[in-house]
């Protein structure tokens, strides 16, 4: 498989207000010397506790935030080093699918401005015209199973999932090949979580995308990857096949969060004969 994404030793430190002890200024470390690979096509997990530094690692491959040390390779190229105008041309690659779909939406602004927003910033790229923007957002709804009678509807008109089907839709419009996935299903009902989960999953297997799982959920993580990482208080504990993580895990962290996942077959449950 061929290597997208690398992360090489990455360290991300922020400075405590205060004054300097021993004459060095107090740091927080979000990040310490992670190391990841994602490869191209596959569904790679990232699971951690709030604080773990999950999204500080989320904002440092989007080239948010650059790290303290280390480096971000995506295919080929570390983020920290581009122009200008070619980190602009990359974000259209990358995109991302936040947590909570409501918050992520202006909710002054129709599903069909929202959908045609990236196309507008990347009309250098993309070159469409006003019809063939709302053309190419009628598709993206399709695609994510809503209709052309959602395009002029506004995000408080929606249930949580079809808001976060929304999300997907103003993700892919760009055509990007990687998505980071920073808990898509956390803010949503355990049925409508299954119904998301089967649409990501046929929409990478048809666009053929890189998923880049963050999750604090290993029942979604087990389900969705091919790959997964455990991260604990900014260092990775623990990486592997999912199958083989979840069967044989070698570290506490991972045993841990493991014992406390719920029994979903009744007659293993611990409380069948309480």
């Amino acid at each position: 498989m061929t290597t997208l994404l690398r992360i090489q030793g990455v360290t991300k430190t922020y400075p405590l207000r205060g004054p300097a002890k021993g004459g060095a200024k107090p740091v927080v470390t979000a990040l310490d010397d992670v190391s990841l690979a994602v490869n191209r096509g596959e569904s790679f997990g990232l699971v951690g506790e709030s604080g773990s530094g999950k999204s500080t690692l989320t904002r440092i491959v989007l080239g948010l935030e650059r790290p303290t040390a280390g480096q971000v390779i995506y295919d080929g190229r570390d983020i920290a080093t581009l122009p200008a105008v070619e980190m602009r041309r990359l974000r259209a690659r990358l995109q991302i699918v936040f947590q909570d779909p409501y918050a992520s939406l202006n909710p002054r602004m129709t599903v069909h401005d929202i959908v045609a927003e990236p196309l507008v910033v990347h009309r250098d790229v993309f070159g469409l015209d006003a019809r063939r923007r709302t053309d190419r957002v009628a598709e993206l709804l399709d695609l994510v199973g809503l209709g052309p009678q959602h395009l002029w509807r506004f995000p408080h008109e929606f249930s949580g999932g079809q808001r976060q089907r929304i999300c997907i839709a103003r993700a892919l419009s760009v055509n990007p090949e990687f998505l980071i996935l920073d808990e898509p299903t956390s803010a949503l009902d355990v049925s409508v979580q299954a119904q998301v989960l089967n649409l990501l999953h046929a929409l990478q297997t048809r666009l053929d995308l890189t998923y880049f799982f963050i999750s604090h959920d290993l029942g979604v993580i087990r389900y969705v990857c091919d790959r997964v990482a455990l991260i604990l208080r900014g260092r990775i504990v623990e990486e592997g096949a999912t199958e083989a993580v979840f069967e044989r895990p070698t570290s506490d962290y991972a045993r841990m969060l493991l014992a406390a996942m719920p029994v979903l077959d009744p007659d293993r449950s611990p409380f069948r004969d309480a």
